[in-house]
């Protein structure tokens, strides 16, 4: 499953390592945090009441009976303490549950038991900002910055900066259908760190355009992070993740399996996944 570590990211675009902080008060807290997806329509039975094919009947045989609704539980009992000053890594392997535990601090997912408290009201940074594909690049801009917070003023003055940061040129006047996939994601990037947030939410990020491009977001990263008050970082990468952070959360089928230094969290993370790489290698061969 070598998909859970990015080797793929090239050392010089990586900033110097993260000096520690000293720590202030604490900015989130999770105690006993449990997030479960509600799933309509099982897998036999589906929203009817009984099913009268014979034809029906025979393909459900030996299929659990799950009901219209199955629960799934993603995130399970996580509690932490993050404080001003910390830089903190969740890591995790495909379908863990970090992107989850992530969209819940920043309060876009409500909790199913436990709680998030937050001294300031965290923004989730990612490449998959919604954007309006039919509008122009300018309006997109104006639209994205009134989403986050800032006034009209303010947007009209950013618009300039986002558009060469992004590198749109000319294109910044025409519609977003226009746009290739590397234009539209380097302008998502660009519109969601037009601001520097006091709880900062990085999810993967840092795999936005070209090398060039990607060298550029993360030096803008790194500004961010110094001027945020606390910030968390979610990537396959963990040559991003030592270089960023100074602790690691590690997340495993929903479950905190490790919380502490960087370094000797990824290492933990690591022979956890070079050792189910080993075992499912060696079971193909068979």
């Amino acid at each position: 499953m070598t998909e859970d570590i990015d080797f793929e990211i090239d050392p010089s675009v990586l900033p110097k390592k993260v000096k520690r902080k000293p720590l202030g008060p604490p900015s989130v807290i999770a105690d006993d945090l449990y997030i479960t997806y509600r799933v309509f329509g099982g897998r036999r039975g589906g929203t009817a009441k009984q099913r009268k094919s014979l034809w029906d009947k025979a393909i459900s045989l030996g299929r659990p009976s799950t009901g219209p609704i199955t629960h799934v539980p993603a995130v399970k009992g996580v509690s932490f303490v993050a404080h001003h000053g910390e830089s903190v890594a969740i890591l995790g392997t495909n379908g863990s549950g970090k992107s989850t535990l992530l969209r819940a601090i920043a309060g876009l997912l409500p909790p199913t038991e436990g709680r998030v408290y937050t001294s300031a009201e965290p923004e989730l940074l990612g490449v998959n900002a919604a954007m309006l594909p039919r509008l122009t690049g300018e309006r997109n801009i104006m639209i994205g910055g009134l989403a986050l917070g800032l006034s009209s003023k303010e947007v009209r003055e950013s618009v300039e900066h986002v558009a060469d940061f992004a590198e749109l040129g000319d294109f910044l006047y025409l519609p977003m259908t226009s746009y290739s996939s590397g234009m539209a994601s380097r302008l998502r990037f660009a519109i969601s760190t037009i601001r520097s947030p006091e709880i900062l939410m990085i999810d993967e990020a840092l795999a936005t355009g070209d090398a060039s491009f990607r060298k550029k977001s993360m030096a803008r990263i790194e500004e961010i992070r110094e001027s945020a008050g606390t910030v968390f970082f979610v990537s396959h990468s963990l040559a991003s993740v030592r270089a960023m952070c100074t602790r690691a959360l590690w997340i495993e089928k929903g479950v905190l399996v490790a919380d502490g230094d960087v370094d000797e969290v990824a290492d933990a993370y690591q022979e956890f996944v070079d050792r189910r790489t080993n075992a499912s290698s060696g079971a193909n061969l068979k």
